[in-house]
């Protein structure tokens, strides 16, 4: 698990980034209003990222990625909406900034919620999705799937990998747009995604030792910075 700071390998993967000239650094926001943001940052630095906490307007400059956490889906909506945050958010990553959303980040994500079509989003990733679909917490579970890695462009080869996917209160995917592409399935549900920048679990990978996603973000990050 992702879960000790005081960990010689974090403690190394945090010094050097760190110590990286600010303007060679590929900063990546982590929202942090509310929800595991934590484990995202010690997951991104282990990626060669340096993670920047978002809580306000003004922590939203000189970005080259986006984190959006688990946590609550509704609160994270509402703080967005409080900060003034919402608008700036959704123009970074329709201007296609990569993105990593996962578990309340898909939903934040998403175009619609099924059942709460009132509450806040950011209507970018082409998909409808069910809240909390896996159950409550105490039925949480961690499952091996196999899954198709997330691609950086079009001409990738596509690669698949077993995932340990850790299931918490996790939403589902019922309905995806047509250039929506699907990344893992548990039966017949779908669980992860990529449509263009922009890649989504229902699952929590900030949760394992297996840093797939962090890296392609870290990786998309830098193909991003480069284009300023």
């Amino acid at each position: 698990m992702l879960t000790h700071l005081s960990s010689i390998h974090f403690q190394q993967a945090i010094q050097t980034v760190e110590n990286t000239p600010k303007q060679e650094q590929v900063r990546i926001g982590v929202l942090a209003l509310q929800g595991a943001f934590l484990e995202h940052c010690l997951a991104l630095y282990a990626a060669g990222a340096k993670p920047v906490e978002l809580r306000s307007l003004q922590d939203m400059e000189n970005l080259h990625g986006l984190c959006l956490p688990g946590g609550e889906s509704t609160v994270m909506a509402k703080l967005l909406v409080q900060n003034a945050m919402l608008q700036k958010l959704k123009c970074l990553i329709t201007m296609g900034m990569p993105v990593f959303a996962t578990c309340a980040g898909l939903i934040l994500l998403s175009r619609k919620i099924i059942g709460f079509e009132n509450q806040v989003c950011l209507n970018c990733l082409d998909v409808a999705v069910s809240r909390n679909a896996f159950g409550r917490q105490k039925e949480s579970f961690v499952e091996n799937l196999e899954i198709t890695c997330p691609i950086f462009s079009e001409q990738d080869r596509e690669e698949h990998c077993n995932f340990p996917a850790v299931f918490i209160r996790a939403p589902q995917i019922m309905q995806i747009g047509k250039n929506v592409k699907i990344l893992a399935r548990r039966k017949d549900q779908i669980l992860a995604v990529q449509e263009k920048n922009m890649v989504a679990t229902a699952f929590h990978p900030e949760l394992t030792e297996n840093l797939l996603f962090h890296t392609w973000l870290y990786k998309k990050a830098q193909e991003y910075k480069k284009l300023f």
